[in-house]
């Protein structure tokens, strides 16, 4: 069930020529959309026809793969994932599990192996949000999703909305106007998504690869304003303050406390608060400043769990208001819906693991992924992590060959029928 040499071989070759396809001045740039996307998928076409796959291109210039036996399949499981990157970005964020779908394709040729339904791998454009500043486009685009403000969003470099860029690669808009899948959603049986880690828990236990149960959903404002009362450090007691920061500093730690609470009785969360400030223009060191600035971002599996957090946030935000005499402004909420993945293919992706690795090991995703889209139109949907060092989303992600390896090999046995 392991790699062979030549797999692995392959899988080399496929990072190390993408990866010179599309250099930046630090890692790479696959932009949405673009030339360099354009010509990411035509060597991942010439490469998966030179080991005797078919290749077709779907209406939204996605590319999908397969053994010639599946070409006229009525229906199959979907594996894949983008091709894109962000800016200055790392080479595996999406593109690893592209490679994997290919390689789980060849090894089944070159091993004369039989999946238990009809395969095919997809590569697709735009899930990087860096863009066109909303993410999964592409996944949104082939299941009806996607809102006209999306279509209508500039490109952060030339200014042409997508619809504009859609429309220079060929790709007729009115289906997507519409919000109408570009596919036949009826066609895919379920959408498996290899993908790298991108935070530490696979490198902190050791492990090479995960089950990923669901991706988080999350609610986040951008800027929520605490207001209080300048005054000078020195001259105003305590008991007549009304500082911000301190009443930034008590509601991060209850929203802390909270989080430690829910943790450790089982519920699944995470927050953030990644932008914090007062204002440049006028705060100094001998002074009570009157406004603070923050963002958060608090994140689940759990719809009741967001639901819990939203009305605890609010109620300490009244409390610590009137105890300490200032006012919060939370600006508008942005939220997305959690995706669980279905737990038939958890189960069977648990299975395959033991098979591969010797013991199972499930874990949540924090990072957004196009298995949730496809969740989201009622695909059963699954997914496996690849140990990843240092992120992701940077010049610095490490996955091991290895661990890539290990991850191909659970999709495999998952996909593989039974002897």
């Amino acid at each position: 069930m392991m790699a062979t040499a030549i797999e692995e071989s392959l899988a080399q070759q496929a990072f190390d020529e993408i990866r010179a396809l599309s250099p930046d001045t630090e890692g790479v740039s696959r932009p949405a959309f673009s030339d360099i996307e354009t010509r990411t998928l035509d060597w991942l076409a010439g490469f998966a026809r030179a080991n005797g796959l078919c290749v077709e291109e779907d209406a939204g210039r996605n590319l999908l793969f397969c053994l010639p036996e599946h070409a006229d399949a009525e229906s199959w499981l979907l594996i894949g994932s983008h091709v894109d990157s962000v800016p200055m970005g790392g080479n595996y964020d999406g593109l690893a599990g592209v490679i994997a779908g290919l390689l789980v394709l060849i090894r089944a040729a070159r091993r004369g192996q039989r999946f238990r339904r009809p395969v095919k791998c997809i590569a697709m454009r735009g899930e990087e949000s860096a863009w066109f500043g909303a993410c999964y486009l592409g996944s949104k685009m082939l299941t009806g999703q996607l809102p006209q403000s999306e279509l209508d969003a500039p490109h952060r470099g030339d200014g042409a909305t997508l619809s504009e860029h859609l429309q220079s690669l060929g790709i007729d808009t009115a289906p997507l106007a519409a919000r109408q899948p570009i596919c036949d959603l009826t066609r895919i049986e379920a959408y498996l998504e290899l993908h790298i880690e991108q935070g530490p828990l696979l490198v902190e236990r050791g492990l090479p690869a995960a089950v990923v149960s669901g991706i988080r959903g999350n609610f986040r404002h951008r800027l929520i304003q605490c207001r209080g009362e300048a005054g000078h450090s020195g001259a105003v007691p305590r008991a007549y303050r009304h500082d911000p920061v301190l009443a930034f500093a008590e509601l991060m730690h209850r929203l802390d406390t909270s989080w430690d609470h829910l943790l450790r009785t089982g519920s699944d969360l995470v927050l953030t608060s990644g932008i914090v400030g007062t204002d440049p223009e006028s705060h100094a060191i001998s002074r009570i400043p009157d406004t603070l600035g923050f963002s958060l971002d608090v994140r689940s599996q759990d719809r009741s769990v967001l639901a819990q957090m939203r009305d605890y946030l609010r109620a300490q935000m009244d409390d610590i208001s009137r105890s300490r005499g200032v006012s919060f402004d939370t600006g508008p909420e942005v939220a997305v819906a959690p995706a669980l993945m279905d737990p038939d293919v958890i189960a069977g992706l648990e299975t395959a693991m033991a098979q591969v690795t010797g013991a199972p090991f499930t874990m949540a995703s924090g990072g957004g992924h196009d298995a949730a889209i496809f969740a989201q139109a009622g695909i059963p949907s699954g997914m496996v992590f690849v140990r990843n060092r240092n992120g992701s989303h940077n010049p610095d992600e490490a996955m091991d060959l290895a661990d890539f390896m290990v991850g191909t090999s659970i999709l495999s046995a998952y996909l593989e029928a039974e002897e």
